[in-house]
C-alpha cells in the first residue's frame, strides 16, 4: 500500500520539526530566519493567489510566485539583495526537502530551484584605526558601572573580533584569567574556539569581575542592569554613545556608520597589518572556510594601491592596445 502524498502544510511542520531541528540540528537563529522568511512568503502568496496558506500545495511554489516575492521584496520592503537572497536560501532548502517527500511536484519543484541568486556589489569594508579604536574603548565614563562594563565589553570585541551574538552570551566561566588568559567563544553553528587575550584585554576584565554582582562561573560576563543577558540593540546604542563621546577627540569618527560588526573588521585589518597569517586570522575570527577571510586581503591592497598612486606620479598616459583582427578588436572592445 502506497503512502498518501503528504499535504504542504504538513510539510512545512516537518521540514521545521524534524528535519532542521532533528536531523540537521541547525541553530535558534537558523531557525528563526527560516521562520520569518516563510511567514513573508506565505502572506504573499495569499495575496497573490488569494489561497489561505493552508489551502496551498507544493505545485502553488512555482518560479512565478518566488520571482514575484523576491521582487516584492526588494521594490516594496527595499530589501537588499544580501536580504533577497537570504530569504531565497530558505525557501531552496525546503524545496530540496520538499523534492524527495512529494514526488508529484518534481518538475514544479526543478523549476523553481532554477531561480538563481542575485549577484551584487560588494560594500566597501569599513574599519577603524588604531587610535580610533582605542579612543572608543576609552569613551565610556568608568565612574558608572554601565561605562566599566561598555569599557570591558569593547576591549574584548576589539581583541577576540567577536560576534556581538558571541560577546553577549559568554558567561563569566567562559573567560579564563589566569597564567594563560584565554576566552571560549560560542559561534554559529554551535562552533566553539578559544582566542587569547592579550594582557590589557585580561587587565580589564579582572577588573570588571570586581563590579558583577553575580561573578558565578554561569552568571552573564557582561549583564543588563537587571543582571539578565545583554541585547543586541543595547550593544549597539551603547556603542553609539561611546562613539559620540570619542569623536570630539577624533573627529573622524563623526557622521560614519559604524556597528559592533564595524570592530571586528577592524580586528582583521589590525592583525593583518601586523603581518599575522590569513589563516590565522580566519580561526582567530570563526570563519569556516579561509576564503571569507580574504576580503581583508582585499582591502589591504586596495588601500596600498591607492597610497601608491598617490606617491608614484604617471609619466605619459598609454595608449589603448588595437588589436589587427576585426573580431579580436570587437572582443577586445567589450
Amino acid at each position: 500500500m502506497t503512502e498518501a502524498t503528504p499535504s504542504f502544510q504538513m510539510l512545512i511542520q516537518r521540514f521545521f520539526v524534524d528535519y532542521l531541528r532533528q536531523q540537521r540540528a541547525v541553530s535558534s537563529n537558523t531557525i528563526a530566519a527560516y521562520r520569518d522568511t516563510f511567514k513573508l512568503f506565505l502572506a504573499f502568496a495569499q495575496r497573490s493567489l488569494g489561497k489561505a496558506p493552508t489551502s496551498l500545495a507544493l505545485s502553488d511554489l512555482d518560479a512565478t510566485l518566488i520571482l514575484g516575492f523576491l521582487d516584492h521584496l526588494e521594490r516594496e520592503r527595499e530589501n537588499s539583495v544580501r536580504s533577497r537572497n537570504a530569504r531565497l536560501s530558505a525557501i531552496r532548502s525546503f524545496l530540496k526537502y520538499a523534492a524527495h517527500e512529494d514526488l508529484t511536484a518534481l518538475a514544479v519543484i526543478e523549476r523553481s530551484l532554477a531561480v538563481p541568486q542575485k549577484r551584487h556589489d560588494r560594500a566597501v569594508l569599513g574599519f577603524l584605526t588604531r587610535p580610533e579604536m582605542e579612543a572608543v574603548i576609552a569613551a565610556p565614563d568608568d565612574a558608572t558601572w554601565a561605562g566599566r562594563r561598555d569599557q570591558a565589553l569593547f576591549a574584548l570585541l576589539y581583541n577576540t573580533g567577536a560576534r556581538v551574538s558571541e560577546a553577549i552570551n559568554l558567561k563569566v566561566g567562559d573567560a579564563v584569567l589566569d597564567v594563560s588568559p584565554v576566552a571560549h567563544l560560542h559561534g554559529k553553528g554551535r562552533k566553539r574556539r578559544s582566542v587569547p587575550l592579550w594582557k590589557s584585554t585580561a587587565a580589564t576584565l579582572r577588573q570588571w569581575l570586581r563590579h558583577l554582582p553575580d561573578a558565578s562561573s554561569q552568571s552573564y560576563l557582561f549583564p543588563n542592569s537587571r543582571g539578565r543577558r545583554l541585547s543586541r540593540s543595547s550593544v549597539t546604542q551603547r556603542l553609539a554613545l561611546a562613539i559620540a563621546r570619542a569623536a570630539s577627540k577624533h573627529p573622524t569618527l563623526a557622521g560614519r556608520t559604524i556597528s559592533p560588526h564595524t570592530i571586528r573588521h577592524t580586528t582583521a585589518m589590525h592583525l593583518l597589518q601586523s603581518g599575522v597569517d590569513i589563516t590565522v586570522i580566519a580561526l582567530w575570527l570563526g570563519h569556516e572556510h579561509p576564503s571569507t577571510t580574504h576580503i581583508y586581503m582585499e582591502a589591504d591592497l586596495a588601500m596600498k594601491e591607492e597610497a601608491l598612486s598617490r606617491l608614484q606620479p604617471i609619466a605619459a598616459t598609454p595608449t589603448r592596445y588595437r588589436p589587427p583582427d576585426q573580431l579580436m578588436a570587437f572582443l577586445q572592445s567589450l
